[in-house]
């Protein structure tokens, strides 16, 4: 069987076919804008970065027990490139996969994927419930705060950091940056007037 190179309505009809929750959606498009974002700033295939960012989760809504495990099946199953699917599934490196990031696309989508969670929490409580007035200072304070998004592995992102050899700072503002290309699809333009 040949390859299928994916394009961005292919891996968005997939993504929608076995994810129905909202939040995971969103989070998919937050990853994607990031993602491409990133890609635009290091001079990649902005395209590529951007279907690798919105498929990443595939399989968490149906298989969070099997996650990346089943979504190497389904690409696999899809005809995705070998290259796209391991890219995929190394963001689960030391979690659920063995799959080392290896180039820098990868290693974004590993530092970003956790970081992308605590913005959006921390936009959301914010009166005006939007990312657009949202600033370094207010997602650091977050950092800061273990209880608060407690989920988010923190050293994980910074893992990613070190990988890329970039400051949080660095990696927190531009991943904002990104995710204010679509902060409506993703919920969070809230009441800003900006």
């Amino acid at each position: 069987m040949t390859e299928n190179i994916p394009n961005r309505n292919t891996a968005m009809e997939l993504l929608k076919e076995y994810n129905k929750n909202d939040s995971l959606i969103r989070h998919a498009l937050a990853v994607e804008a990031v993602m491409k974002y990133f890609a635009g700033i290091f001079n990649e295939d902005e395209e590529k970065w951007s279907i690798i960012g919105l498929i990443h989760d595939l399989d968490y809504e149906q298989f969070p027990d099997q996650h990346c495990k089943m979504t190497e099946k389904l690409l696999r199953d899809n005809n995705w490139p070998d290259d796209y699917i391991y890219s995929v599934i190394s963001h689960g490196w030391g979690i659920c996969t063995e799959a080392e990031p290896k180039h820098i696309m990868e290693k974004i989508l590993f530092t970003i994927d956790e970081l992308t969670g605590l913005i959006t929490a921390t936009a959301l409580m914010r009166p005006s419930k939007s990312i657009l007035d949202l600033k370094l200072k207010s997602v650091k304070k977050k950092w800061k705060q273990k209880s608060f998004a407690a989920g988010v592995d923190r050293d994980l992102i910074l893992k990613g950091t070190e990988m890329l050899g970039m400051e949080l700072d660095e990696v927190i503002t531009k991943t904002l940056e990104g995710m204010c290309t679509v902060a409506e699809e993703i919920g969070l333009k809230g009441e800003s007037q900006l």
